[in-house]
């Protein structure tokens, strides 16, 4: 009994500290601050090779198993295979909402993918501004992309303080910003489509579909052709996670609510904090000044940090009033402003983006350097714009 009371007094603040909002936020910034930290080290040098080297140097990003194409590095299985699982849980989300949830409503649903429209906009505009005449004017796509996980993240950190409907509308607003970012890679960054696994990948889509119309109940069915949706998608030449979200949106609503369950702890506790380790395993320059006096780098800072939050706002205000759409319950426009200056943490996608848009290894660190600069700017000041707010609002 003893035994058992000391274990309790030891466990007890661990999973009350696991179950509560601010957690996954508190988790991802320790991991992104040790990463950059050891980066820069001594270690540096292995952590970063931990990650990054090719299982089969002559590879690329694909390695050659028994006569499958898979991710050639640790950092290329956590992106582009473990945070599937994150896409769907997060898919999962949003098609509840949608269905029975916040967005049910088309005035409700329609505000998200008209403010992410504006979001995708504005800022890809604001960096033409900078770079129209220039060799990089092709870098445009960069600031379009909200990083889900880490835009969530810190909004959990401010638990109680955001509305349920303004988180809903975060995250609706992200995975359509995200799917945007990834018809956008598709579309003007991908240097070559593999059409046989599109096909294959839409014939799975196709099955996946039937199962749901046919109301096919056991999980089986759907995660046994997930797998190979997975696949087909990793090797079309597309973005693989856009396989978790397609899946999510094929399950049954009624095993939603079990298997968000079952996935809420390994996503958000072991997956999300992976993905940061991996992803801001980056090395300084040795002058930092340098990389943020560039115009590619004005047009990446001041299309995330201010092009963001103009185009939700904007979008979401015209919307409105023209009565398309109409705000999320419990909100006002103070709150979205606030929500579009947390979207413009770029991260992930924004450094995808970089690596393909720019071949030259210093215009992709100046690239990278200036999404982790915005994206912490745009962090911490809607982390303090939204906490001032509450603030003011609950006097």
């Amino acid at each position: 009994m003893q035994l058992f009371s000391i274990k309790e007094r030891l466990l007890s603040p661990i999973w009350q500290f696991l179950h509560d909002s601010r957690a996954v936020g508190i988790v991802l910034i320790l991991c992104t601050v040790v990463s950059m930290i050891v980066a820069n080290s001594g270690w540096g040098p292995a952590y970063i090779d931990f990650f990054t080297h090719l299982f089969q140097p002559q590879g690329g990003h694909h390695m050659e198993w028994n006569g499958l194409h898979l991710p050639n590095s640790w950092l290329l299985w956590i992106n582009d295979g473990f945070m599937v699982l994150f896409f769907f849980l997060v898919g999962m989300e949003i098609k509840r909402e949608l269905t029975t949830g916040e967005l049910a409503s088309i005035r409700k649903s329609m505000l998200p993918v008209l403010a992410a429209v504006g979001g995708m906009v504005v800022p890809a505009l604001i960096y033409a501004l900078f770079n129209s005449n220039t060799d990089y004017h092709h870098g445009w796509g960069i600031p379009m992309a909200t990083d889900i996980a880490f835009s969530l993240g810190v909004l959990s950190l401010l638990g109680s303080r955001v509305p349920l409907p303004l988180k809903i509308f975060l995250t609706a607003l992200a995975i359509i910003d995200d799917l945007g970012a990834i018809l956008t890679i598709a579309v003007f960054y991908t240097a070559e489509l593999h059409t046989n696994y599109l096909l294959g990948g839409a014939g799975i889509i196709a099955l996946l579909v039937i199962f749901n119309l046919l109301k096919v109940k056991p999980a089986i069915f759907y995660f046994i052709p997930g797998i190979v949706l997975w696949y087909c998608i990793f090797n079309s030449g597309i973005h693989a996670t856009i396989a978790g979200v397609v899946l999510a949106f094929c399950i049954p609503l009624s095993k939603i609510p079990k298997l968000e369950h079952a996935l809420h702890d390994p996503v958000n506790f072991l997956i999300m904090p992976l993905f940061a380790l991996a992803n801001t395993a980056i090395v300084f320059p040795a002058d930092l000044l340098a990389a943020f006096s560039h115009p590619v780098s004005y047009g990446i800072m001041a299309g995330l940090v201010l092009g963001k939050p103009l185009g939700i706002f904007g979008m979401s205000f015209l919307a409105v009033k023209l009565r398309i759409a109409s705000l999320p319950d419990q909100t006002n426009w103070k709150q979205l402003w606030g929500v579009g200056m947390i979207a413009g943490i770029g991260f992930t996608m924004s450094i995808f983006i970089a690596s393909l848009a720019f071949k030259e290894i210093d215009i992709q660190v100046v690239s990278i350097m200036s999404v982790i600069f915005a994206s912490l700017l745009a962090s911490i000041a809607g982390f303090i714009f939204l906490r001032a707010l509450s603030k003011t609002q609950n006097k």
